[in-house]
């Protein structure tokens, strides 16, 4: 299921990283702020049990969450979008996952990849700010497959159609969460309108 989060909080900063003038700085923080609002969003259905605690008063019936929350951000931009996260997640466990693509065949292929033991019996978040074709988004969903994990969420800032239907293809069991669901990917492969290589406008490189 594709969920796009129109929030006017979102939308405003998303707005300030889309501008080519926002430097390193900037961009980080008002991707950090978003990272924790869509995280708010997407945690609304994560399942919890029944617990008793006691207060200073007396008993109380309340309710925990019941599955540990693994972070795997897609290196490198992926990981731009883990503080926000864990800002509000403390507890989260994180992950990473590293892949490439063959300039012959363009097919994306592992290079790196470190996971909490935990991780088949988690709720599981593939981080990566930009959901283009959506060739690492799918290869990253499916070496976290064989690795066991079962309820997977995609959380991604900004998308473009042709990626959003190839994960869908793919893997139609997994949620798809975007800040923003733009027009369509140019010839070369960027998303448009975009923000322009998300990894370089994190990192400061070019």
């Amino acid at each position: 299921m594709l969920n796009v989060m129109n929030h006017p909080l979102i939308t405003h900063k998303l707005a300030q990283m889309r501008k080519v003038e926002t430097g390193t700085k900037d961009f980080r923080q008002n991707l950090d702020e978003i990272a924790g609002l869509m995280a708010y969003e997407i945690c609304r259905d994560l399942p919890v049990k029944e617990v008793t605690v006691m207060t200073p008063v007396s008993e109380c019936k309340t309710f925990e969450l019941s599955k540990e929350i693994v972070l795997v951000p897609i290196l490198r931009a992926g990981l731009g979008l883990v503080n926000g996260i864990t800002d509000l997640i403390p507890t989260a466990k994180v992950g990473f996952i590293g892949l490439y693509r063959d300039e012959e065949t363009l097919m994306p292929h592992e290079y790196f990849a470190k996971f909490p033991s935990t991780m088949p019996d988690a709720v599981t978040m593939v981080l990566d700010p930009m959901l283009a074709t959506g060739g690492s988004a799918v290869a990253a969903i499916e070496n976290i497959k064989k690795r066991g994990a079962k309820i997977i969420k995609l959380v991604c800032l900004v998308g473009a159609p042709e990626g959003v239907k190839a994960v869908e293809e793919a893997h139609p069991d997994v949620d798809i969460y975007l800040a923003a669901l733009d027009e369509k990917l140019n010839e070369k492969g960027y998303i448009v309108p975009g923000l322009g290589d998300a990894g370089d406008r994190i990192f400061g490189t070019k």
